[in-house]
């Protein structure tokens, strides 16, 4: 099968990451498939590239996804990856083509979803606590506490991907919010302020649709560590349960995802009536230890 690969400029350009893409056609200049390779320019993750394919299903077991494989992984390696990372459904043909090619499960996330119609019994701030809500950007007086309490995701299990240190300031702060208000997406968050000193110290987020149905997304839950293990978490979730109902009153759901080792936040997530929907395991090649060249489908009986 004559398949042509057509490299493309993706306009999906961010602040920290761009993409590259290739489109991949039959001999009529029909599509069959596409790849995406994102490529981070912090200091910190430019180790690592992410990728996606696809391969249209009438298709497949041809070599296109194989080409598609060859030619990202190549493209990684030029742009100075050392860790190419792929998301794919566990238990899928695709994440058996990942593994045909090398790849290898980096970690597995559970993904859960909360039907908003389930009781939920709130639960209050420990003492010494109090809970604070905006939606967008952080208010200015919290904007910098807000920002040192993200330091509470950098122990999250990372399984065996590195993901370098995550830094953030309150440029970046402003910025994530930004973003997802030009979506046309709402950004809720829900804090716990140490009365003492004023600060942030746990927090959670959650980005509803712009028409406020369907179900919305988990962005993010951390406590720091000396605040740990004194129900911040719990009390936090509740809340976002809470004010989501009230809120966007036609919203079906709450969706998360959790590695599997954090047994901890999957543990209080079922408590709260999220129910496991699926898995996902992210994979990763290691171009250090291989060539681009070891996936090239020549040798090779197609598998995608």
């Amino acid at each position: 099968m004559s398949i042509k690969l057509t490299p493309l400029t993706d306009p999906d350009f961010r602040p920290f990451s761009r993409r590259i893409a290739w489109l991949a056609a039959d001999a009529a200049g029909h599509p069959v498939g596409s790849a995406f390779l994102r490529l981070h320019s912090r200091e910190s993750m430019a180790h690592l590239a992410e990728l996606e394919i696809t391969v249209h299903p009438a298709e497949r077991r041809r070599g296109i996804g194989s080409q598609l494989l060859y030619a990202a992984l190549t493209a990684a390696r030029d742009q100075n990856a050392r860790v190419v990372v792929a998301e794919v459904h566990a238990d899928t043909p695709s994440y058996e083509f990942l593994v045909h090619h090398g790849f290898t499960i980096g970690l597995t996330l559970i993904f859960a979803r909360l039907d908003l119609a389930t009781d939920v019994q709130p639960a209050s701030p420990p003492a010494g606590y109090r809970v604070v809500t905006w939606q967008g950007v952080v208010p200015d007086e919290l904007v910098q506490s807000f920002t040192d309490a993200r330091t509470g995701m950098d122990d999250a299990p990372t399984g065996a991907i590195d993901y370098g240190t995550d830094q953030w300031d309150v440029a970046r702060t402003r910025n994530a919010a930004e973003v997802i208000a030009q979506r046309g997406e709402y950004l809720m968050t829900v804090a716990a302020v140490e009365e003492a000193s004023g600060q942030v110290v746990a927090f959670t987020e959650l980005v509803v649709p712009g028409d406020g149905k369907s179900d919305a997304q988990n962005y993010g839950t951390a406590v720091l560590p000396a605040h740990r293990g004194r129900g911040l978490a719990r009390c936090l979730k509740t809340e976002q349960i809470r004010w989501a109902r009230s809120a966007f009153p036609d919203l079906g759901g709450l969706l998360t995802d959790t590695v599997d080792t954090n047994v901890a936040m999957r543990h209080l997530n079922a408590a709260l009536g999220y129910v496991p929907t699926h898995t996902v395991h992210r994979c990763l090649f290691d171009l250090t230890a291989a060539q681009p060249a070891d996936t090239e489908p020549a040798s090779q009986p197609p598998r995608h």
